[in-house]
């Protein structure tokens, strides 16, 4: 997987508040799924959906204890995404720097 394919999944994968709310609460430890599921007002098969997109982006890691699946945070997919706005945040506030440096000049 490319880069760029990799950091369109984790962008398309924190676009829904529900997989940020799984990943919130998988920031406190690991989880059985059927417990990811319960606060949700949605079948497990809906949050089994939301699941398998966190898991296309690497979001998250599955492991099976006999009939258990319990999901893990895995925050190196949140660290590429955030150096990739941090680098379109410093790319920004450059130009907008030159900019009102620009606005500047001609004011005098």
């Amino acid at each position: 997987m490319s880069a760029a394919t990799a950091l369109d999944d984790t962008m398309l994968a924190l676009a829904d508040p529900t997989r940020r709310a799984i990943l919130q609460r998988l920031g406190a430890g690991d989880a059985r799924v059927t417990d990811l599921a319960q606060p949700f007002a949605m079948s497990l098969n809906a949050v089994s959906k939301h699941i398998r997109i966190l898991e296309r982006a690497a979001l998250v890691r599955r492991t099976r204890a006999g009939r258990e699946h319990v999901l893990s945070l895995n925050p190196t997919a949140l660290d590429e995404a955030a150096a990739w706005i941090e680098g379109q945040r410093q790319f920004w506030n450059a130009r907008l720097d030159a900019l009102v440096a620009a606005l500047a000049e001609n004011e005098d």
